[in-house]
């Protein structure tokens, strides 16, 4: 494993996928752990993608109280009718939300008829559960949860919005083979805003994969900016970047 510092962002590169999850999943559980011997409940927000499929897949197996824990999801489709294999929420259920049994989930419903009461719905949870730690990916635009360039704010007064969803962002979408082509994908979805991100005490950002290596050179090298979201993960006091080396690859 290597280590790199980009500002206060940690980063450390593991050789493939499997590592890089494991290892992930082994500091988060302490870090819960360390949590659970402080206070009573940790919250946690999870994201929805490929790219978090080891590190979940082994957060599952670790010795963590569950029954101690509640989960946040931190993005969702709207326009996909309830129960959609294509749905964020339903990817979590069958990935860690229904293998391990927490105190609570709490879900964004897509299908919602009132959409900025459900923004509000979900904002007044996040203010009754300060958030712990946020587990997330980024995306090949560097985007932070549906968060793309165009709509990215720093310092968005909202912690839930409705946004659309850019080019990019759509085709990496059916990159990852959640769609078949982009106009399969919903022109807007639900998104935790990037300070609603950033407010958990601790960041676990998983990203592996070649497809992720220019994000990763934007997000350690450029200024920080909206035009590259995931640059702002480099002023977080305590926040690490885990890659493999296909996801480094431009930057060792």
């Amino acid at each position: 494993m290597t280590e790199l510092l980009a500002e206060q962002l940690k980063v450390q590169i593991y050789e493939n996928r499997t590592t890089l999850g494991r290892a992930a999943a082994e500091m988060a559980a302490a870090r819960i752990r360390e949590l659970l011997q402080e206070q009573e409940m940790v919250n946690i927000i999870f994201a929805a993608a490929a790219s978090q499929n080891e590190f979940l897949d082994a957060l599952v197996e670790q010795d963590i109280d569950w029954q101690r824990i509640q989960a946040f999801h931190m993005d969702e489709y709207t326009m996909l009718p309830e129960n959609d294999n294509r749905l964020f929420g339903v990817f979590l259920k069958e990935r860690i939300f229904g293998k391990v049994p927490f105190r609570h989930v709490y879900y964004i419903n897509g299908q919602a008829k009132d959409r900025a009461a459900e923004c509000e719905r979900y904002a007044a949870l996040l203010r009754t559960y300060p958030v712990d730690i946020t587990c997330m990916g980024i995306g090949e635009n560097s985007h932070l949860a549906f968060n793309d360039p165009h709509v990215a704010d720093f310092n968005d007064p909202s912690l839930v919005k409705i946004v659309d969803l850019d080019e990019a962002c759509k085709q990496q979408q059916v990159n990852e083979g959640c769609f078949e082509y982009t106009g399969e994908v919903p022109i807007d979805a639900y998104t935790l805003t990037i300070p609603a991100l950033l407010q958990a005490r601790h960041i676990f950002c998983m990203v592996p994969g070649a497809t992720k290596a220019e994000a990763v050179l934007h997000t350690l090298k450029d200024e920080i900016t909206p035009q590259y979201p995931s640059t702002i993960l480099r002023t977080h006091p305590d926040a690490i970047l885990f890659l493999d080396r296909h996801s480094a690859q431009r930057i060792v």
